[in-house]
């Protein structure tokens, strides 16, 4: 990390120490993984896709220093430029330095199998980020010490952790979860896995029940809604104009990656599933056009 940014760390720690000691609402420091590199391969017998990806350590602090892509740097041969001019703009992203790549999210689009819906989560007011915009079902941040399996990330445990403790699915339940794909916000450079979570033996009214006893998270989501998991049902949902605009920048994705993805399994074929979503999406943008909407 360059010594100017870790001068904004410094920052974000103390000002976060002088809101602890007034009793005021801060954030905590806690150990996290930096994506140093990825790359995509396939094995040697069948061809089957491998992605690699080197982490180093890091913490929630700098990230919160990383996260000031917009904040000039007045040292060094940077001097004058934003941070993400110097070190993003016009750059592969997959290659930055890491200190720049410390945030790396596991996110999870839920299906109940008893009712066929699928799940979308509001973030609340008190989130570090994206709050109040709809997301992904449930999501969390790789951590250093939650989320360790044989001394390396792990990153379906990250995806169990945020179902448990955002959701109330525990380990009893049976899930099936599949990694979909990852994915970056490119304007906030932070990176994710997409998952999808099918629940066969929970539906929409269970999992409120259990929701209405207590949850780990409780504050992370303001707002749930459960949509019948077809293609039309949840695109007309996704771009409704109370929520369009009120997406994180990962959320649509996942759920198109998603949809594709269950199509996929009820059609048999790939090619079919994202024809499917990709006919779906050109029907409800086709009705919105007819309505102004």
């Amino acid at each position: 990390m360059p010594e100017e940014v870790r001068r904004w760390r410094q920052e974000v720690e103390d000002e976060q120490h002088t809101r602890a000691v007034a009793g005021l609402d801060r954030r905590w420091n806690h150990p996290r993984f930096a994506v140093e590199s990825m790359a995509v391969t396939r094995s040697d017998d069948r061809e089957d896709p491998i992605v690699e990806i080197r982490f180093s350590p890091a913490d929630y602090f700098t990230f919160l220093a990383a996260q000031q892509l917009d904040r000039p740097l007045e040292e060094g041969d940077g001097a004058g430029q934003t941070l993400r001019e110097h070190y993003l703009d016009g750059r592969d992203p997959v290659l930055v330095n890491g200190f720049l790549s410390s945030s790396f999210g596991a996110n999870v689009a839920v299906v109940t199998g008893r009712d066929q819906k699928l799940l979308f989560s509001r973030r609340s007011a008190t989130v570090g980020g994206n709050a109040g915009n709809w997301n992904s079902s449930a999501n969390e941040g790789l951590s250093g010490e939650h989320d360790l399996k044989d001394g390396a990330p792990d990153l379906f445990g990250a995806a169990r952790r945020a179902l448990r403790e955002e959701l109330a699915v525990h380990e009893g339940d049976r899930c099936e979860l599949e990694l979909l794909s990852f994915a970056m916000d490119v304007e906030r450079h932070q990176w994710a896995a997409f998952f999808l979570a099918v629940l066969p033996d929970l539906s929409e009214d269970q999992l409120r029940d259990r929701w209405s006893r207590g949850i780990h998270d409780k504050w992370e989501h303001s707002e749930f809604r459960f949509v019948p998991a077809e293609p039309d049902d949840v695109l007309s949902f996704m771009l409704s104009p109370e929520v369009r605009g009120h997406w994180t920048a990962c959320g649509p994705a996942l759920f198109q990656h998603a949809q594709v993805r269950l199509m996929t399994q009820r059609l048999g074929d790939a090619g079919k599933g994202r024809l499917a979503v990709e006919r779906a999406i050109d029907r409800t943008v086709a009705r919105l056009a007819d309505t102004g909407e």
